[in-house]
């Protein structure tokens, strides 16, 4: 009887250990996939002009993702349950690697990186092409090599990108829907939700590092190391400026592949929770095992894939709560992915700081946020009623915050000939004519090449020719450009390469913008816990896994994919001045109308948002008018199944199906 007592003692300390040892796993892969993720959303304006692609395109390669999570959400939801789930998480992070690493070939397989300038990047002044000077069109565009034309024209690196990133997009998908599942099936219902928190915060440390990696590489110059950064004429707050994004690709592949070691050493089952120390559960694990195997060899192991689906289907709240995360994730998935550019173009933050004053100010507070709600779940053992309250007026109260952040604006860079007068008057529109005036008529200036300066009037213009420059000193970034005759000062007129800062007033209200954007991610966070409950309690044990996997399906098709790319063309057509190729083709946007930029960038998501409060408060009515009879506070609470059988005696026909287990029912269940 001693050895008894002692066997189980043991079994039940190695269980518990693995239980915690599964969770530092999940953690770990939930920080390397955001890790990935995260720095592969804040490099898009860098693979943008890296490749020098409209953000139509970006968006596509954005959406690409999804495309592969949504080639194996649904068989790897149902079958890795069957499966030996640590494993093929396991699998999935090195396939996760496998995609990064594909993602950074570009930059070694492509030549060095070339921006549109009137500038030598050698600083030789001889030729002097980039100042008001006669024939200067006709020195600058004979330089110029058919055969690099067609090649530029023809590159098609960028598909290593999107194809990398489906590849990650692959990988990523049995961590989510098997990590939560497993976690739901071995741990205490009224543990599950903390756990679930621990495990989100470590999606939340995974796309901070992120962040804070994104902003080193996206400060380093693309080709440093090859080429003597000493010359170049632009700072990384210029629009042309591409930081080492590939650099970045390469860390995430080897955190990725090292996250997966620990998965193979994970044993396939556990006991449930509390139940570690039971004689028959360890007398009967062998047993189960064996019936489980049986039945999978008699009956097939699809056999109740398509009941499943079709009691999904049936279950109304699950559907709405589906419906309402299609809606939220198409205006978070655009405010998320475009935040930088955002941030650049409002503000006229470089990429680096607007990467990491992203990460700053909203990561720690969602971090809080999870745990927080999580162990208010676990504390006082929120009911599903209760929790889909707390999700749905909390996230209310955020969206009415929102609505702050149209009012903390800066007005458009003044870049002459675009949208302001040579008189330094603004204009609404871009008109062809207005980029020459009797200061710069006979410079024979190149009028598409992207080349800004900033005259000391506090007016930009697209090149030092057009602004009327005769003369430089110095070289490089420090290049000085004087007897500007289009720049109207009392004394000498001069100017500087890049575009004149926005000033004072909107570094305020950028600072505004940040601290209303961090109070927004801690209260919208604190809702999620109880959200996701409500989720993963609406549907039957069995089918939690498949019913996962099949949200996290619908927020790909239809959020994730489309969300990037229609967002793009909707951020293209704010373009004021599109980059030229060598061969005079478009290439990346240098500058937009800000304005109509911050109405599509706050606007859409504001109106998505709010029309997703209409089946919640469905949600919230279904819940509220029917008595789930055994509901108490105090107990581990479930609803399992809920489906709509007629009109007379609705609510017990809605939850004809539904079962609320306290504690010991539940154990009797599993």
């Amino acid at each position: 009887m001693g050895e008894t007592e002692k066997r189980i003692e043991t079994h039940g300390i190695r269980c518990l250990s693995k239980m915690k040892m599964f969770l530092l796993a999940i953690t770990c892969a939930y920080v390397s996939k955001t890790l990935s993720g995260s720095y592969m959303n804040s490099m898009l304006t860098q693979i943008e002009r890296q490749f020098n692609i409209p953000t139509s395109l970006v968006g596509l390669i954005n959406g690409s993702f999804e495309i592969g999570n949504l080639l194996l959400i649904i068989f790897v939801s149902y079958f890795g349950t069957k499966l030996h789930r640590p494993i093929m998480i396991g699998t999935g992070c090195v396939v996760m690697g496998l995609g990064c690493f594909l993602k950074s070939l570009p930059h070694f397989l492509m030549n060095r990186y070339e921006y549109e300038s009137t500038v030598s990047v050698s600083g030789n002044l001889s030729s002097g092409s980039f100042l008001c000077m006669e024939n200067g069109t006709q020195i600058l565009r004979s330089t110029q090599d058919p055969s690099e034309c067609t090649k530029e024209v023809k590159s098609l690196m960028w598909v290593y990108v999107l194809v990398g990133n489906i590849v990650r997009g692959m990988g990523e998908t049995p961590i989510m829907p098997l990590g939560i599942s497993y976690i739901e099936d071995f741990a205490k219902s009224e543990n599950s939700p903390l756990y679930i928190g621990f495990v989100e915060t470590g999606a939340i440390i995974g796309p901070l590092i992120g962040l804070l990696l994104a902003s080193f590489c996206a400060n380093v110059y693309v080709d440093t190391g090859s080429v003597n950064t000493d010359d170049l004429t632009i700072a990384p707050t210029d629009t042309r400026w591409v930081g080492a994004w590939w650099f970045g690709f390469l860390i995430c592949a080897g955190v990725n592949v090292l996250t997966a070691i620990p998965f193979f050493f994970l044993p396939k089952t556990l006991p449930k929770e509390g139940q570690e120390d039971n004689a028959d559960i360890i007398k009967n694990e062998n047993e189960e095992k064996k019936r489980e195997e049986v039945k999978k060899e008699k009956n097939g192991i699809t056999k109740d894939f398509l009941p499943f689906m079709k009691s999904l289907s049936c279950n109304p709240i699950y559907m709405l709560f589906i419906l309402i995360s299609v809606i939220q994730f198409n205006a978070f998935v655009n405010m998320i992915s475009f935040m930088p550019k955002y941030l650049e173009q409002q503000y006229g933050k470089s990429s680096s700081d607007a990467i990491f004053l992203m990460g700053v100010y909203n990561l720690p507070p969602i971090c809080v946020g999870y745990i927080v709600g999580g162990l208010i779940m676990k504390k006082f053992k929120i009911t599903v009623k209760q929790a889909a309250h707390i999700g749905c007026w909390l996230s209310l109260l955020d969206y009415l915050l929102y609505f702050l952040s149209f009012l903390m604006t800066c007005e458009n860079s003044s870049v002459v000939g675009i949208n302001t007068s040579y008189e330094g008057i603004q204009q609404d529109l871009y008109v062809e004519n207005n980029i020459f005036a009797n200061c710069n008529a006979d410079c024979n200036c190149p009028t598409k090449i992207w080349d800004p300066v900033c005259g000391n009037n506090g007016l930009s213009y697209l090149s030092a020719c057009l602004a009327g420059c005769e003369t430089s000193l110095g070289a490089g970034i420090n290049m000085v450009f004087q007897n500007c005759s289009c720049i109207q000062t009392s004394g000498n007129s001069s100017a500087v390469l890049g575009l004149c800062d926005k000033g004072p007033d909107c570094y305020m209200m950028l600072q505004y913008f940040l601290i209303l954007s961090a109070t927004s991610s801690f209260i919208y966070s604190l809702a999620a816990i109880p959200g996701y409950m409500v989720l993963l309690r609406c549907i039957k044990s069995e089918e939690k896994s498949l019913g996962v996997g099949l949200h996290t399906f619908c927020t790909r098709v239809f959020a994730g994919i489309p969300a990037p790319i229609y967002f793009g063309v909707l951020m293209d057509s704010t373009c004021l001045h599109w980059g030229t190729l060598k061969c005079g083709e478009s290439g990346a946007c240098r500058i937009y109308d800000s304005v109509t930029f911050r109405y599509i960038y706050l606007g859409l998501p504001a109106a998505l948002r709010g029309s997703s409060f209409i089946p919640g408060l469905i949600i919230l009515i279904l819940l509220t008018k029917c008595h789930l009879p055994g509901e108490n506070a105090s107990s581990g609470t479930e609803l399992i199944e809920t489906k709509v059988k007629g009109k007379e005696n609705e609510c017990k026909d809605i939850y004809q199906k539904s079962m609320i287990l306290n504690d010991d029912e539940l154990k009797t269940k599993l």
